[in-house]
């Protein structure tokens, strides 16, 4: 006989879209980089109306819950994370609910939970409009509301994390009670149940939606906040009680139904300007002139070591291909395809990392994929600066770029359309790069230890150095970052046989005494521990610690205890 809550689940759901069993769940409780662990079930409610009843089966039955989209996290913070767990974990999907909204002619959107940023991109381009938030994992899936909750900041310098104020969304109290919150600044009736049943239908008009006073849907002060480069604290960090707000930052303490968000008017041109250098000082003159001289920032401003730009040119080659040819919508398709390839071939015992053996086979007969002078420039220069300009910042750039470079140690490109498009990409494949790099050399790599860091604001030596006794332990770096507002991607692939956490516990020490913060944008999952403010925050929100427990290296257990 199934587990009551189980035969809840599916009169709730259906038993379609109830997963049970190792084979059934491998794709939500297996993380895209990190966490695994045991789960009672994934459902996938189709409304939210759905979801609020699975909500409440599950609170009824005492379990923990995680909230998942995409599953596309870098550091495990909606899978659930090896044992230690005193209850049932089930894993609440929200890709069946992927409607987005036009608010205000499209000057705003409401995002149902499964939505993404690819859909919300694709959405409001005929409107001349793009989302709050534009980042690499969007062409892997990201959802909208991934983002808000974790404090993702994305490519987009003006834009700053990913925040709003206005949201519905479930809670749990301090009595194990679920509650649901209507903040959307939207007229829905009083009661969840008329709340969400006229959300799930489109039931509302412009006369039921409204601002609070002084309710933000963005983070409408960053660019003020990061042209500061005066400042010893980061642009942007995880753990900044600046941007924590209900769902901002709740990274699954609470159970998000619906977003309300800013949305922002597209560049009338762009142009994207590459930059090569052999010194670093070059790239940080570059970031502090632009900060504090430009009238026009630019819209993204996207560094790369030439080490990233070789790995993700071979390893994220079929990624690249992939989106070339079929548009990123379809990328969570391939990727759950995968995960269920690998899961058939994990189960024959042929091992997990079969697909990506024969995927990274098939790329080498390809033919190249990348421009010429890009390719030119990685042999030249071992720091890239890929500036993604618009309108009046488009003159203002030609013209700096023109009176800074070439000098000894570097030059730059005015990129063709189809140059631009390429070097953005093959930037943003490098995260699935280090992935596929990590599969593919069992026998010489140990794991990935990723760290995701803020620089602070005023840093002017931004390259890491590493001192020998850690460099001689790792067998390739990554280095990639949102140049502007110093946020870099570090992840290094170690060596066999390297006690990976020791790694970690000395590079930490390193960015410590440099005054970073870290995360910067990936939430603190289970790989980072949560600072004093940001358990605070959490605890705030899921006083039983119902919701997502364990991340931040926190507490897995009811009402938190130790």
């Amino acid at each position: 006989m199934p587990d009551p809550l189980i035969r809840s689940l599916r009169e709730i759901a259906g038993k379609r879209h109830v997963h049970v069993g190792a084979r059934a769940t491998r794709r939500f409780r297996k993380g895209y980089r990190y966490g695994d662990g045991e789960i009672l079930a994934a459902v996938a409610p189709a409304s939210l109306m759905e979801k609020w009843r699975v909500l409440q089966a599950c609170v009824a039955a005492d379990v923990a819950i995680i909230f998942q989209a995409a599953n596309t996290g870098l550091t495990g913070g909606s899978t659930p994370f090896g044992t230690g767990y005193d209850r049932p974990i089930v894993i609440i999907s929200t890709l069946r609910m992927t409607r987005i909204d036009l608010l205000e002619g499209g000057r705003q959107v409401l995002c149902l939970p499964g939505a993404t940023l690819d859909q919300l991109e694709r959405r409001l381009k005929p409107l001349g409009r793009e989302p709050h938030s534009v980042i690499g994992s969007s062409c892997i899936g990201a959802s909208v509301t991934g983002g808000v909750c974790n404090n993702s900041g994305g490519s987009l310098v003006q834009r700053g994390p990913a925040y709003t104020e206005l949201a519905l969304f479930a809670q749990v109290d301090a009595q194990g009670r679920l509650h649901l919150v209507n903040h959307l600044g939207i007229e829905l009736g009083k009661h969840p149940e008329d709340i969400l049943s006229r959300l799930d239908a489109g039931q509302y008009s412009g006369a039921d939606v409204h601002v609070p006073q002084g309710a933000l849907a963005s983070d409408t002060a960053y660019e003020v906040h990061v042209r500061d480069v005066g400042a010893a604290t980061p642009a942007r960090f995880n753990a900044d009680p600046r941007r924590h707000y209900e769902a901002s930052g709740s990274a699954g303490r609470i159970g998000v139904f619906a977003l309300r968000l800013d949305t922002l008017p597209v560049a009338a041109q762009e142009q994207v300007f590459y930059v090569g250098s052999n010194d670093p000082a070059d790239l940080a003159a570059i970031r502090r002139h632009v900060l504090t001289q430009f009238k026009t920032l630019p819209i993204a401003a996207e560094y790369m070591h030439r080490d990233a730009f070789r790995a993700a040119q071979v390893y994220g080659k079929d990624l690249f291909l992939f989106i070339r040819a079929f548009g990123s919508v379809n990328v969570p398709r391939a990727f759950a395809a995968k995960s269920w390839f690998d899961g058939v071939t994990e189960a024959l015992r042929l091992g997990k990392t079969l697909s990506d053996r024969l995927l990274q086979c098939a790329t080498r007969l390809m033919p190249e994929h990348l421009p010429k002078r890009l390719i030119a420039y990685r042999d030249r220069y071992t720091h890239h600066l890929i500036l993604r300009t618009g309108d009046e910042g488009i003159a203002e750039m030609r013209a700096y770029l023109g009176s800074f470079l070439p000098n000894q140690q570097g030059d730059f490109i005015e990129c063709t359309p189809k140059e631009g498009e390429a070097a953005l990409l093959n930037r943003f494949t490098s995260g699935s790069a280090i992935v596929r790099y990590r599969e593919v050399h069992p026998a010489t790599v140990e794991d990935i230890v990723a760290l995701d860091v803020a620089l602070p604001r005023n840093a002017v030596e931004w390259f890491e150095t590493l001192p020998p006794e850690i460099e001689e332990r790792i067998a390739l770096k990554i280095y990639v970052g949102h140049f502007l507002c110093h946020v870099m991607h570090q992840e290094y692939l170690v060596k066999k046989g390297v006690d990976c956490a020791a790694l970690e516990h000395e590079v930490c020490t390193l960015l410590d005494a440099r005054g970073a913060e870290y995360p910067a944008e990936h939430n603190v999952g289970h790989l980072y521990q949560a600072k004093p403010a940001l358990q605070a925050f959490y605890r705030a929100l899921d006083p039983t610690n119902r919701f997502n427990p364990g991340i931040g290296k926190t507490s897995k257990c009811r009402d938190w205890a130790p």
